[in-house]
């Protein structure tokens, strides 16, 4: 993969993979003619609902997004039913605003400010780390190490979610769910390739996983996105078994790009107690774990 994706190839394939995904029954037309040659919503009828031409739709699907209006991007948002995450995508590669570049972020230095280390020195109960462009971890506290491994032991490149979870077997047995949490991994730098198409680093890391990870290269294809925000992840670790646990995503008011993220047990449950078990083990804990 050369040193940027396409972002017109991108536009064009996003679109179709959301019209795909829709039947005329879900969208209020009836379907008509027993054979239908593609999947879902064939163009004519999406630009119907859009209100817009089928010449005009059909360029905008073959990636020429040159001019397109806000008012038109919302009208096809609308039509295909996006969430606010795919609308904030198509807008991405629709009508990509000039980046205000930030020093060293396209050569992957992202620093990140001694406040927020100092914070995450601070919290010594609930795992704790910073995220980057790219699935990149930037900083972590003492739990996060004892939950998800020492990171600190890993060359620099290697500490990224998405590598981890695609090509380090352990983190198949960590994560529960793990197909899910490959489909949000992907889905988390898909976004992130709309809003930076041209960066070098990221458009090599899709191409090295892509090559690696037959999984990757499947769910790389669906063109899902989504932001990373809050939820639930169940753990299995070595040491201390099953884990259920609420993660929250915290995004920089000054940096956008890098997020603070926690992950925390319901008071009073087995998972507390094997928090705090992993806590009193510090670095002990985290020496046992594969990372």
């Amino acid at each position: 993969m050369d040193g940027q994706l396409d972002r017109r190839a991108e536009l064009s394939e996003f679109l179709r993979t959301r019209r795909a995904r829709l039947k005329p029954e879900d969208v209020g037309l009836e379907s008509y003619g027993r054979q239908r040659r593609v999947p879902g919503l064939r163009r004519e009828e999406l630009a119907q609902l859009a209100g817009v031409s089928v010449a005009y739709y059909t360029r905008l699907e073959q990636g020429n997004g040159q001019n397109v209006s806000a008012e038109v991007l919302d009208a096809i948002a609308r039509a295909l039913r996006l969430t606010d995450a795919e609308q904030a995508h198509l807008t991405h590669l629709a009508r990509p605003k000039q980046q205000r570049r930030r020093a060293g972020a396209a050569r992957g230095k992202q620093p990140v400010r001694v406040a927020l280390l100092q914070l995450l020195d601070s919290i010594d109960t609930v795992p704790a780390y910073v995220s980057g462009r790219r699935s990149e971890i930037l900083a972590w506290n003492r739990m996060a190490a004892a939950l998800f491994g020492d990171w600190g032991k890993l060359p620099a490149a290697e500490r990224n979610w998405a590598r981890l979870v695609f090509l380090n077997p352990d983190y198949r047995e960590l994560f529960v769910d793990w197909d899910q949490k490959a489909y949000d991994m992907v889905s988390f730098l898909r976004m992130d390739a709309g809003r930076h198409p041209d960066d070098p680093r990221l458009s090599a890391l899709v191409g090295e996983l892509s090559v690696k990870s037959e999984e990757f290269r499947r769910l790389w294809a669906t063109h899902d996105v989504k932001e990373k925000s809050y939820g639930v992840k169940r753990m299995r670790h070595p040491l201390v078994g099953d884990l259920t646990l609420s993660f929250e995503t915290f995004r920089l008011v000054d940096d956008d790009e890098q997020a603070f993220v926690t992950y925390h047990a319901e008071p009073g449950s087995p998972s507390a107690d094997a928090l705090r078990l992993l806590a009193s083990w510090g670095t002990d804990a985290a020496a046992s774990l594969p990372a």
